[in-house]
């Protein structure tokens, strides 16, 4: 049984937050690399040499196994270094870790530093992309929070389209078809002064 001491320590560890979620973090990346590697596949021009199906499985385990290899890479480093999981510093750790373990089994010493340049600097692209990405869809989303929000204290839930031909009239539009009217009766009673005093 763990001491109060030792309860709180694990409470205050200072990673312990950002270490909730790890396993979405590379499970989610991995299973869309496989897709877009199987798309890929489809889309190969050595589909007919090799076959459809074999292809799509290459390509969707082979950058499987780089995404998940980058991913784990990357959040081991986040883990070690305690950080949060939007820093950049650790795609770059963990790509270049990642880059050079898959590329010394690849091609050996000259695979291991090319890879782990190819690896830390698509890695840390993608994982910027990314990071902007998620920022402008969460301020997209608040502002369309706020427009609705806007709207409902305005208007009711529904209301007709500006576009209809059918329009409800509020108290703006009743005093503006009331002007109307006035302006169009002095606008007759005008005329037919000016006829009056033509005839006459």
């Amino acid at each position: 049984m763990a001491s109060p001491d030792q309860a709180s320590s694990e409470k205050e560890r200072p990673g312990s937050s950002a270490s909730q979620g790890w396993e979405k973090r590379i499970i989610v990346p991995t299973l869309l690399a496989g897709v877009v590697g199987g798309v890929g596949g489809i889309l190969s021009q050595r589909r007919k040499a090799f076959g459809v199906a074999n292809l799509c499985a290459t390509y969707a385990a082979n950058l499987s196994i780089v995404t998940g290899c980058y991913c784990g890479a990357r959040e081991l480093t986040r883990e070690l270094r305690a950080s949060e999981n939007g820093d950049l510093l650790n795609s770059v750790i963990g790509g270049i870790s990642s880059g050079a373990f898959l590329g010394r089994l690849q091609g050996g010493q000259v695979g291991a530093v090319r890879y782990a340049v190819i690896f830390a600097c698509t890695g840390t692209a993608l994982d910027y992309a990314a990071l902007r990405m998620k920022s402008r869809a969460e301020s997209s989303k608040d502002s369309i929070v706020e427009n609705s929000q806007q709207k409902t204290e305005n208007k009711s839930w529904w209301s007709w389209p500006e576009w209809a031909p059918i329009q409800l009239y509020d108290e703006e539009a009743e005093a503006k078809k009331e002007k109307e009217k006035e302006f169009f009766a002095q606008r007759r009673m005008v005329k037919m002064d000016k006829r009056e005093s033509l005839d006459s």
